[in-house]
């Protein structure tokens, strides 16, 4: 009989999340690398240096690779012969463990958990509850995986109920290029097949802590269906040239997963569920010794690359940018920001609408100014401030035309592609969105020399907060023109891979 203890429990599963907060897996950082070395896509090829830049930075640093520190997902195998030496549940422990981890002085990990998800959407202040799945196995050990998942990655989960006639593969090509760059590419394909609809989910989301190994996978041949599938899934989805943070290449995922169960005869349920530029996962065994110790990585495990500015970037000073001055940037430039830039999300965008339509004067003035969409991470020691990537802008399409046309916003920056509602209000008012690289939150952070809360500090990490950046790296995604890279580059080298692909079969 095992007996586990209480504190050991907690410990462990609070460390494995300061843990992973900072460390990528080695599977990833060389999946990455790979991919880096292969790219023939400048824009992609410097997103994924970005990427390992900051990735190594993290591990040096001991702070979160991205400043969304993600919702926490636990898997536990209990073994039947186990007892615990505990006052309190096993989710009441997982929770602990998160609360630990997520309100660490030395980490501190941004809380992105709301209670009343429908209602008042009230953060919980330290990212619980987790989402736990448990099941009761034969053996006298504890078997405990711990992840945590970005919201937007998680946001562009698919669900489907197929018929058992369709084409899995087809579904899948049709569906990945609906699910934008909000989801980080270069990442993991997560895929559960069968069950039922929640079963399918649970096994997708599972499916996303394994080692990626495709690779080997090609080396050796499939040895069954599935595997046929996740050879057949990695190469349709990378032929869509969707690539590295969207904007065109050769790269989209890094391995396709599945797993899969018995289901109806009837029912073909498939949920897909992509891990992002941020993979945060680790595994390990408490078998009554004590806490699991994390060994950290060896820095050796990172590649040695550097960024260094080319002469044809466009230094911005955004203190004197004005609009004839955006008129001018084109499509895919590259441009380094200096100067002062305000932040928003979701809330404060809200806010700001709400304060316009009912007249009121708003707290900030907009006017000639950059918005960045992001929620940073809060400082810890000397930092001005925590991890400060962008968030997704899709989310802000609906307020761009009232943000733009009522207070003389010029620009905004954020993650990934915007929608066609956004595209056609920045094109009307002559504005520009710059895109900065979704899973460089620390590398952009150490762009950031002031950040001061000038409005709504109840919003917490949604204030609206006033930075003083110095080059600051973004591209130009879409242009006072309304030309969008996410549309124009991987229409461009999904064509180019299709040429490649002829020319190897004459």
């Amino acid at each position: 009989m095992t007996i586990i203890r209480e504190q050991d429990f907690i410990q462990s599963v609070a460390d494995a999340l300061q843990y992973i907060s900072c460390y990528h897996p080695k599977d990833f950082i060389d999946a990455v690398y790979s991919a880096y070395q292969k790219e023939e896509s400048p824009a992609a090829k410097d997103a994924m240096a970005q990427i390992l830049i900051n990735s190594r930075m993290c591990a040096e640093g001991k702070r979160p690779i991205c400043q969304d520190t993600g919702i926490v997902t636990v898997f536990l195998k209990i073994g039947m012969n186990v007892q615990w030496d505990s006052t309190l549940s096993v989710e009441d422990m997982v929770n602990e463990g998160v609360r630990r981890a997520y309100t660490n002085p030395d980490n501190v990990l941004r809380a992105s958990i709301l209670h009343d998800p429908a209602g008042l959407r009230k953060n919980s202040k330290d990212n619980t509850p987790a989402v736990i799945h448990m099941s009761v196995v034969p053996g006298d050990t504890v078997d405990i995986t711990v992840a945590a998942k970005g919201g937007g990655s998680e946001n562009k989960t698919k669900m489907v109920m197929l018929n058992p006639s369709d084409s899995l593969v087809d579904w899948i090509v049709k569906t990945v290029p609906t699910m934008g760059a909000g989801w980080c590419p270069p990442g993991v394909l997560g895929i559960g097949i069968g069950g039922t609809a929640e079963k399918a989910a649970v096994l997708a989301k599972e499916s996303l802590m394994e080692h990626i190994d495709i690779h080997e996978l090609r080396e050796r041949g499939p040895q069954n269906r599935v595997e046929e599938l996740r050879l057949e899934i990695f190469d349709a989805v990378n032929n869509l040239g969707i690539g590295a943070q969207g904007v065109g290449g050769l790269t989209t995922v890094l391995d396709v997963k599945i797993l899969d169960y018995p289901t109806h005869a009837a029912s073909l349920p498939v949920v897909m569920i992509p891990n992002c530029a941020a993979t945060r996962h680790a595994h390990f065994v408490l078998d009554g010794s004590g806490a699991h110790e994390m060994t950290p990585p060896s820095l050796e495990d990172w590649p040695e690359i550097t960024q260094e500015a080319s002469d044809n970037v466009r230094r911005v000073n955004l203190n004197e940018v004005t609009p004839e001055d955006v008129l001018e940037w084109q499509p895919g430039e590259t441009v380094l920001l200096s100067g002062k830039m305000l932040t928003g999300r979701d809330a404060a965008h809200k806010k700001m609408t709400e304060m316009l339509a009912n007249g009121e004067e708003l707290p900030v003035d907009l006017k000639g100014r950059f918005i960045y969409y992001v929620g940073p991470v809060d400082p810890v020691r000397d930092e001005v401030v925590g991890p400060a990537g962008p968030t997704t802008s899709t989310r802000m399409d609906k307020f761009t035309d009232t943000m733009l046309e009522q207070t003389g916003l010029l620009g905004m920056i954020g993650k990934s592609e915007r929608g066609p509602t956004a595209i056609e209000a920045i094109k009307k008012h002559k504005a520009v969105y710059l895109m900065a690289v979704g899973g460089a939150a620390y590398l952009v952070s150490k762009a950031i020399k002031n950040a001061e809360v000038l409005a709504f500090p109840e919003l917490g990490m949604e204030a609206i907060y006033e930075f003083d950046v110095k080059d600051m790296p973004v591209t130009v995604a879409v242009d006072s023109k309304g030309e969008s890279v996410h549309t124009t580059g991987p229409a461009a080298w999904k064509v180019k891979i299709q040429e490649a692909q002829k020319l190897e079969i004459q």
